[in-house]
């Protein structure tokens, strides 16, 4: 029996939020898909406001993973304590609130998601995630197990991928929001990209208005960084697991318009 996921890149802004909205129940509906994981940190910009995150939700949303942005927003924070399927990553300070792994029942299957952070390139000390998620592993109950990797590194990625390769469902990557075309199921059975993309406005620089970004890349003083405007974008990746094995079969990128 298999078993479709669906993780979806990025979510930038109220527009990546509206996106999603049109165009998730469609996708399910056609792809018949049974679990979706998003990363929301950039929903509000930087981080997610309650609102938001109540709207994934309803689009279909099962679990909202979020990155080195997730305390951006103080009013998300009850929320992160109060709501199961709001994750954080698991590898930063215990005094932050909200948690980083579960387990969720879709029907009688049991899908463990963990939500980890990088240290290459973050501007905060992260706990080391291979320990970190090695000893969740050892854990869990979970007939199958999916991890969102937020990471900036690309070598960081691949070396998390090789170190779980056999022990997960699917690794995915988020953060850099540029979608990469390594998509594929490693030599163990588990289902790997280094980066699903972002869910946002097309005509933008990681969703944001592209005039700003040259500012800064030329020296001035950008201002508050702004969501681009204008049509938008949904990125990720299509998991499909076999519930015996509880490891991948195939991958396919998603991209709509």
């Amino acid at each position: 029996m298999r078993f479709q996921i669906l993780a979806i890149g990025d979510v930038v802004g109220d527009a990546g939020v509206q996106h999603l909205t049109r165009v998730l129940p469609g996708l399910k509906r056609l792809k018949q898909i049974d679990f979706v994981v998003a990363n929301g940190e950039n929903a509000a910009g930087l981080g997610l406001l309650p609102r938001q995150a109540r709207e994934l939700q309803t689009a279909g949303v099962d679990v909202i993973t979020l990155g080195n942005h997730t305390w951006a927003k103080q009013q998300i924070f009850p929320m992160l304590e109060e709501v199961p399927n709001l994750l954080r990553p698991v590898n930063v300070s215990s005094r932050m609130p909200g948690h980083g792994f579960g387990v969720f029942h879709a029907g009688d299957l049991r899908v463990g998601v963990i939500n980890l952070i990088g240290r290459c390139g973050m501007d905060f000390g992260p706990d080391n995630p291979f320990p970190v998620v090695d000893a969740l592993l050892k854990k869990m109950k979970a007939d199958l197990i999916l991890v969102d990797f937020h990471a900036e590194a690309t070598s960081e990625k691949l070396a998390m991928a090789y170190y779980l390769d056999g022990r997960v469902a699917a690794l995915w990557g988020t953060h850099t929001h540029v979608p990469t075309a390594d998509a594929r199921v490693f030599p163990k059975g588990m289902g790997y990209v280094t980066d699903l993309g972002m869910t946002g406005p097309v005509e933008s620089v990681l969703g944001i208005r592209p005039e700003q970004s040259v500012t800064t890349f030329l020296g001035g003083i950008a201002g508050r960084y702004e969501v681009a405007s204008g049509p938008c974008k949904l990125e990720g990746c299509l998991f499909t697991a076999d519930l015996e094995t509880g490891l991948c079969e195939t991958v396919e990128r998603i991209s709509i318009l």
